[in-house]
């Protein structure tokens, strides 16, 4: 009996074992492959991203009406509960309802500019409620660092006045200099610090749906254009983009403006301390009686912007497409009849708005261990586009390899990644959070977009989504799962 034999006797044995043949196996993964569907993932988009979700805010009651709507999905398909029984893991998380689009008037002496919304100005997602006018500050980064010898508030007084603040930091350069900026860049010190100084109120240099924020009593904001703050330091007689530049050259120009400028910000709000939040924990358990310990974790944040007073911030590229990619991919192995080896771990992830509450939760309090887990995969903002593109990726060729022959064999699209790079400043997604953790993590992004993009902003809808790629990463998600659960080489 010649060594091919053998080996083809071998060979066969192992695929009887499992019930399918090489062929038959190949073609039942193809089956389910193809049973992804454009129209049912923009159907999961367009239910997340419905008014009868407010957003999605994380911590509101509508936010724990979209989990639940996820976990029955889950339930309809046989993914199992994954927290002893449960679909949900729950933490802390306050949030602040925007009740009215509130106000925000410019005025330069005898002359007054009613700011429109969502064009000039967007509400503090966490002001607080009521009226305030005085005079502006510009007050740069708002940072206090002694030990890195640094104060925009030095030599300036705040107190009683509207600041104008940017945000970030001066210093970028991505190195161990920069974590020692890093406790600085968040809005929350940012807010705090201005309280502490005595500022009675807040522009924010950055018109961009926040609700990564903290409640202060009576301090009251909004988020303005670029180009609001250019019309106000030109009616001062100054340059915003020769004094942005200073800012990040490391230099401080703080300055009050002209006293006849002045701010009136009107906000109606609703703070809730004491809400709760979840993620959505969803399993299809690894077939294999040894690797099925080991994990493979699928995640995107479920929550969104919210609502603020009528105007809905649908929340459908970022992030139902995720999601919505996510439950494409999880209901297509559910169904699958050729089962991972590997565990695989589903999470819609709740409090990502609001400060990675979510991913940091769950690395805290795993459902498999860290070191059993073999990839986490975050997709964030991955349904406008032609091509793909996979973060860290070329740092893990082991678990590269099944992107690339997915994608390579059965959907041609253009797919580029990157190394994995250390990040010394604020993390700013999910997959940061699990990279920190000590998890091998790729981030799915979509690229090349063929809609605009509209970043928390009303008009991100719908029909900003490209179904077709949507469906694509739902089918790479698939082959790429079953290929790193299936790789016993790992």
């Amino acid at each position: 009996m010649n060594i091919k034999y053998i080996f083809s006797l071998l060979f066969s044995v192992c695929f009887a074992f499992n019930g399918f043949s090489q062929d038959e196996e190949t073609e039942k993964i193809l089956e389910s492959f193809h049973s992804i569907s454009s129209h049912e993932i923009l159907d999961f988009a367009k239910e997340l991203s419905s008014e009868k979700y407010k957003g999605r805010l994380s911590g509101s009651p509508e936010y724990l009406d979209a989990a639940n709507w996820c976990a029955d999905k889950f339930a309809e398909w046989g993914v199992s509960p994954a927290n002893i029984g449960s679909y949900f893991q729950y933490f802390p998380n306050e949030f602040s309802e925007v009740v009215t689009l509130g106000e925000v008037i410019y005025s330069n002496g005898n002359s007054k500019k009613t700011l429109e919304f969502p064009d000039d100005y967007l509400p503090g997602s966490n002001s607080a409620s009521g009226t305030i006018n005085a005079e502006l500050v510009y007050i740069g980064y708002g940072i206090s660092a002694p030990e890195l010898n640094y104060d925009d508030y030095k030599n300036i007084d705040v107190k009683g006045k509207i600041i104008i603040l940017e945000s970030g930091v001066p210093y970028t350069k991505n190195d161990a200099t920069l974590a020692k900026w890093t406790p600085y860049a968040y809005h929350r010190y940012k807010f705090k610090n201005a309280v502490k100084h005595g500022a009675t109120g807040m522009i924010y240099a950055s018109k961009i749906a926040n609700p990564n924020t903290v409640n202060l009593e009576n301090f009251i904001y909004a988020h303005v254009s670029t180009e609001v703050i250019e019309q106000i330091f030109n009616d001062a007689g100054k340059d915003y983009k020769t004094i942005k530049k200073s800012l990040q050259n490391m230099e401080i120009p703080s300055f009050a403006l002209e006293t006849n400028q002045k701010i009136t910000i009107t906000a109606e709000t609703k703070y809730f301390p004491d809400s709760k939040s979840c993620n959505v924990v969803g399993l299809i358990e690894g077939s294999d009686p040894v690797l099925k310990d080991e994990v493979i974790i699928v995640g995107g944040h479920l929550d969104g912007q919210g609502q603020m007073g009528d105007a809905l911030f649908p929340g459908a590229l970022d992030n139902a497409s995720g999601v919505a990619d996510i439950l494409g991919a999880a209901k297509a192995m559910a169904f699958s009849e050729v089962k991972p080896k590997r565990s695989v771990l589903f999470i819609l992830i709740g409090g990502e708005e609001c400060g990675l509450y979510g991913s940091k939760f769950y690395t805290k309090n795993p459902l498999f261990p860290i070191e059993k887990t073999k990839l986490m995969i975050n997709l964030d903002m991955v349904g406008n586009g032609t091509g793909f593109y996979v973060g860290s990726a070329k740092s893990y060729p082991e678990l590269y390899k099944h992107f690339q022959a997915a994608n390579n064999n059965y959907l041609h699209r253009k797919m580029d990644a990157s190394e994995a790079r250390k990040n010394y400043g604020r993390p700013r997604s999910d997959a940061s959070i699990f990279e920190d953790a000590g998890i091998n993590t790729f981030g799915l992004w979509t690229r090349n977009s063929v809609h605009p993009v509209y970043y928390h902003h009303p008009m991100d809808k719908t029909d900003v989504l490209t179904p077709e790629i949507m469906e694509d990463a739902a089918k790479l998600l698939y082959l790429s799962i079953l290929g790193v659960a299936n790789d016993k080489k790992l």
